[in-house]
């Protein structure tokens, strides 16, 4: 058993507060944070060196070409963000470049099918998540786009 002494040396604290705690033991009261590992910069640091030069923006999948000739692995509908509706027609195209992309197909029908070569530009559709690259109708292998009768 632990000497009397001892037991009332331990409640001290808790009758008489965080007083009769050493100043060691008082946590601060605003959250402790390490520096900074990259200080920000004063004024006369950016007035001699200048600003802090941004990295250059990374090329998209068509690496900086306006168009690349592709071929259709698989044409496929996908599903579009959230308050949009509807079923978009899409193709997964390997690249002149080696690289695989999907490709949005404007436009209303198409004739697009497995091995068909096809011309693909930049330009994102904003309602389908990773779809960076449209086909251009009316080049190779696809036709244009039908006149409704």
């Amino acid at each position: 058993m632990a000497p009397a002494g001892l037991l009332r040396a331990l409640a001290a604290p808790l009758r008489w507060g965080a007083a009769a705690l050493p100043r060691s033991f008082i946590p601060p009261p605003w959250p402790v944070l390490p520096p900074p590992s990259c200080p920000m910069a004063t004024l006369n640091q950016m007035h001699r060196k200048g600003r802090p030069k941004l990295p250059p923006p990374k090329p998209g999948p068509t690496s900086g070409c306006p168009q690349l000739k592709g071929v259709v692995l698989k044409t496929m509908i996908r599903k579009p963000k959230k308050p949009n509706s509807a079923n978009r027609k899409c193709a997964r195209v390997r690249l002149s470049n080696g690289k695989e992309a999907i490709c949005f197909i404007p436009g209303e029908g198409h004739n697009l099918q497995e091995h068909s070569i096809v011309l693909v530009e930049g330009g994102r559709t904003q309602d389908l998540p990773g779809v960076k690259l449209k086909v251009v109708r009316g080049k190779y292998d696809c036709a244009h786009v039908q006149k409704k009768k």
